[in-house]
């Protein structure tokens, strides 16, 4: 349960002491993020059913695409948790090698997921590419638009988990994570994360619409990299150091991650001015020409 309080001088703040788990039978328990991280996946499908749709591109190439996201996300994110954040930990002993598999314990990084999806796209675009008429920025630009808003879920996943939040604050909505054991009001990061991916997501989302036939390929992917890791560095500054050697860097190791992403978007922008293709699929017409009236058969019109 939530709610609000006033601490001394007047300070209020929100008191988040909610279950992570929705309900348990057995063994099994339903969590809000993993509610939240497959519903991020579901809308991600359906709207590329409607960016498939209007720009003639077959849907058969959506159920690979799919399981080549979801393995790579999940992967990815795993593994860059535990390289980049407790290498000691999970590469210093067999316990914590065999708990890199145990994904249901906790601990993904998002930008091992980018990285791992980046990686998967390349080889996505290379097997399926020409049999559906895309290309790796094509997937990449319309990849960007629902991830902007599978992310905003993800970030609302670690909020229900009592996870990833911010320093002290005064503000009238810090929250009082109780579950971590926290009694003075922290910065809701998930929420200013979350805040953040979705407005990019409605911001690339309104340009799709509006601007698709004016706009270049790698344009959208170029802007995702600069809005959310740009934010994601911005927003790092006043968070928890997740482990103990973050305390001791001038950059966390989030903010140290998000530079490169940040760099490769302005790339992606500068790449899309100079090469100037179409951001919209070109499917090429493979219906039969009609053909030509013989001469014998003009001669019998005539």
């Amino acid at each position: 349960m939530s709610f609000l309080t006033s601490f001394p001088m007047g300070i209020l703040s929100v008191h988040w002491n909610v279950d992570p788990e929705i309900f348990r039978v057995g063994f099994f328990a339903l969590r809000w993020y993993g509610l939240l991280f497959v519903s991020g996946f579901i809308l991600g499908y359906w709207m590329f059913t409607k960016f498939c749709d209007r720009e003639k591109v077959s849907r058969d190439m959506l159920d690979p695409l799919l399981y080549t996201l979801l393995l790579g996300t999940l992967v990815g994110a795993r593994l860059g948790h535990c390289i980049f954040y407790q290498p000691d930990y999970y590469f210093g002993s067999w316990k914590g090698f065999w708990e890199i598999f145990a994904v249901w314990k906790g601990g993904l990084a998002s930008h091992g997921g980018t990285i791992m999806l980046f990686i998967c796209m390349i080889w996505f675009a290379r097997k399926y590419g020409k049999r559906y008429n895309v290309d790796f920025f094509w997937i990449l630009d319309h990849l960007a638009i629902a991830v902007a808003f599978a992310a905003t879920f993800i970030r609302l996943g670690n909020l229900f988990n009592s996870e990833i939040y911010g320093d002290v604050t005064n503000l009238p909505w810090g929250f009082v994570f109780e579950r971590r054991g926290e009694t003075e009001p922290k910065h809701p990061t998930q929420i200013y994360e979350a805040v953040s991916y979705l407005l990019l997501g409605i911001g690339l989302v309104i340009l799709y619409l509006k601007k698709l036939d004016k706009v270049y390929r790698g344009t959208f992917i170029g802007i995702f990299f600069i809005v959310c890791f740009g934010m994601r560095f911005l927003i790092e500054f006043i968070k928890e150091p997740q482990v103990d050697f973050e305390r001791t860097m001038a950059l966390d190791m989030g903010q140290i991650l998000s530079i490169p992403f940040v760099l490769l978007g302005i790339f992606f922008l500068v790449r899309a001015f100079v090469r100037k293709e179409p951001a919209m699929a070109v499917v090429k017409d493979t219906k039969p020409a009609k053909a030509e009236p013989t001469h014998y058969a003009r001669s019998l019109a005539d």
